[in-house]
């Protein structure tokens, strides 16, 4: 599908998402560091407020520990650990508490068996396979599909073109999955600040609120960039196939 020399495929189910991305990721950024400068009313640490909120909730097992970065912060299921960025692990912002409460809320999420986050987990290892060799499959397949006219050989052709959308596939639906993954832990982030009182001030929330939904939105924009991609793969290919019939 192509005007003037442009690929409307890539205009219609790609650019837009790689857009969207850019925004947000410069949205999250923007509000990081507008309420990294603004202090929690109680001086708690981004550390510290993960300790009180897994304590609140019963966890005993998970460990907290520092890693450099800025908003590299993570929590790790497979050794229990909650990794706090150099931008949380000792600030007493906002930001930074807000941000150590979501990956606590994904500690959470362990703890109570929350099942998108044990289908993500499950689906880790054929997602980071499928958005590697995937996309490079489906692609190298059309290309040298293409170029062949031998009939033996287009299908094979054919088959390494399926093989990859296959796999591609399955990173598209870890995208899809994480989505209610990380709004979630951020719902519980916000309810359980003001359940312990970390935050008491109705300010507080809202700025830990727009921070976390900044964040959001990422996972959103990558979520709909590995879809329009995988779309347009397969627009691609059935257009290939249907010229062939």
């Amino acid at each position: 599908m192509y005007l003037g020399g442009i690929d409307l495929t890539y205009l219609i189910f790609v650019l837009p998402a790689l857009i969207l991305s850019l925004v947000s990721s410069a949205m999250v950024k923007s509000r990081f560091a507008q309420y990294n400068k603004v202090a929690t009313s109680k001086g708690i640490t981004g550390a510290q407020a993960a300790e009180i909120l897994m304590r609140a909730n019963g966890i005993t097992d998970v460990r907290i520990t520092h890693i450099s970065g800025q908003l590299t912060d993570n929590y790790n299921p497979t050794n229990k650990t909650l990794n706090l960025s150099d931008a949380t692990y000792s600030s007493t912002s906002i930001a930074a508490v807000g941000v150590a409460a979501h990956e606590t809320g994904h500690a959470i999420q362990h703890k109570v068996g929350y099942g998108p986050l044990k289908l993500r987990s499950t689906l880790v290892p054929v997602a980071n396979i499928g958005s590697r060799f995937g996309p490079v499959l489906a692609i190298a397949g059309l290309a040298f599909g293409a170029s062949n006219q031998f009939s033996e050989q287009l299908s094979i052709f054919q088959l390494i073109t399926n093989i990859g959308l296959v796999l591609f596939g399955m990173s598209v639906l870890f995208y899809i999955v994480t989505l209610p993954v990380e709004f979630n832990a951020s719902s519980r982030a916000l309810k359980i600040l003001k359940e312990t009182g970390v935050f008491t001030e109705n300010e507080e929330i809202a700025g830990a609120k727009r921070v976390l939904t900044a964040a959001a939105m990422t996972y959103v924009a990558s979520a709909l960039t590995a879809i329009g991609s995988f779309l347009r793969l397969l627009l691609i290919t059935n257009s290939r196939n249907n010229r062939r019939r």
